[in-house]
């Protein structure tokens, strides 16, 4: 597949890594040569010092056969301009990162594929919704739904009370729990498990199970004492804080800590009666005590520095915040965060990349989704007629190390997926797997 990447900035380069593993054909545009050097030199793809709205710059990188092309500059209307110049110079399909909500309404989306922009990615938009998901349970890191809410992912991470501890899976399978244990991130490591793995202290845990059985991985963690989430701190008044509250559950009663008073006054108009704006250093511990830090339930940091955002969620939790969410850009602190337990990640440079990703696959996956500490990902795959995925039982269809299936909506219904199913046409899977398998098991759906 020939993919065109317009921009080397944060997500375009991300991107261009990610895929460039895959041994795709990929080309990187940006008229910034510097940005371009150290791409070319350490991974398999070809760079242009072109800009993206150059005619001639995109036939230089070969547009007219591209099968993707990606436009994630800085500047939402010259992703557009290149989207629309790169449909009509031949390419099959044009993605187009954006800052507009607008433009993500139902009745535009037609309006804009006519002009050649196939797709739309507002990636803050997408970070809000997940972090909306990971503070709903204060117990709870992650928290991802699929196949419409019917099957949910929860990550949890295992503490002294909980009940699973240093016991073969296997076992715990022999109990029938109606939950499936999908994957383990230990320290540095993620593990796909088998029957014999078992679970340690302070892992990550990803279970898959049904809405109406949460509570019982709830007990089973040892995580009955946590309270639920009815008071928010947001620090940083960000495009992300603003569309944090606006996805944010009617119940749930925010404040945003913005230091600067030009834009406090902008967050007025733009956030709803149930936000508080307060004007202050977010840095300030004093000042998130007065108002109120002691008696929050969840704490997110959302400031433009990571390190930053990483320490505010640091001394939240050494004031009695038991959920914290910090947004960390820098790729490389990833891992640091999460050694020094502050909580849930979120990154928008592989919210979107695992959004974009979904694009190349030729299986029909709805639902593609990175996560984000351990080195994996979870898609979710509808069964068709005569594929490899329902000609024998889970147990015998010779899955590859490194990824499980986790569970099925069928008629409606999820279902906790064991060695004894039998997947049929017409089901929702979700499978998990190693980051940058799902290209190799894309063969059982097809």
């Amino acid at each position: 597949m020939k993919i065109i990447i317009a921009g080397a900035g944060a997500v375009g380069t991300h991107l261009a890594k990610l895929l460039s593993q895959e041994k795709q054909d990929i080309v990187l545009m940006d008229d910034d040569e510097d940005k371009l050097l150290t791409m070319d030199s350490n991974f398999d793809l070809m760079t242009v010092c072109r800009s993206a709205t150059s005619i001639n710059g995109l036939k230089d990188a070969g547009v007219a056969k591209a099968d993707l092309f990606i436009a994630v500059t800085p500047d939402e209307s010259r992703n557009m301009t290149a989207c629309m110049l790169a449909s009509s110079l031949g390419a099959k399909k044009t993605v187009a990162r954006i800052d507009n909500y607008e433009y993500l309404e139902p009745h535009h989306q037609e309006f804009f594929k006519k002009l050649g922009v196939d797709s739309l990615i507002y990636p803050e938009m997408l970070a809000a919704k997940e972090i909306v998901s990971s503070i709903k349970m204060s117990w709870i890191r992650q928290w991802w739904e699929f196949c419409g809410g019917a099957l949910v992912l929860i990550g949890v991470k295992m503490r002294e009370g909980a009940r699973i501890l240093d016991i073969p899976l296997s076992e715990l399978g022999k109990q029938e729990a109606p939950y499936h244990i999908v994957a383990i991130k230990r320290g540095n490591e993620t593990i796909i498990p088998r029957g014999d793995d078992m679970i340690k202290l302070l892992d990550i845990v990803y279970f898959t199970t049904t809405p109406k059985n949460i509570p019982i991985i709830r007990k089973v963690a040892g995580k009955e004492e946590y309270s639920d989430v009815k008071n928010v701190m947001v620090m940083g008044g960000s495009r992300i804080a603003v569309r944090t509250t606006q996805f944010a559950p009617d119940y749930m009663r925010m404040k945003i800590i913005e230091k600067d008073p030009t834009r406090c006054t902008r967050l007025t108009e733009l956030v709803n009666d149930k936000t508080m704006i307060i004007n202050g250093d977010g840095r300030d511990v004093d000042l998130l005590v007065e108002e109120g830090l002691k008696n929050t339930e969840a704490f997110v940091a959302l400031t433009d520095n990571s390190e930053t955002n990483i320490l505010a969620c640091l001394a939240a939790k050494r004031n009695g915040v038991r959920k914290t969410v910090a947004e960390v850009e820098n790729i490389d602190y990833i891992g640091m965060a999460e050694s020094l337990d502050i909580g849930t990640v979120i990154n928008k440079k592989l919210i979107a990349a695992s959004h974009i990703y979904q694009m190349m696959l030729n299986a029909d996956v709805t639902n593609v989704k990175c996560l984000t500490f351990a080195s994996a990902d979870v898609a979710e795959f509808t069964v068709k007629e005569g594929t490899a995925i329902t000609r024998r039982k889970v147990k015998d269809l010779g899955l590859p190390k490194g990824m499980t299936i986790g569970g099925l909506l069928r008629n409606s219904e999820g279902i906790v997926v064991t060695g004894d199913t039998q997947i049929e046409p017409g089901d929702h899977v979700v499978v998990f797997c190693m980051s940058m398998m799902i290209k190799k098991i894309e063969k059982y759906f097809n």
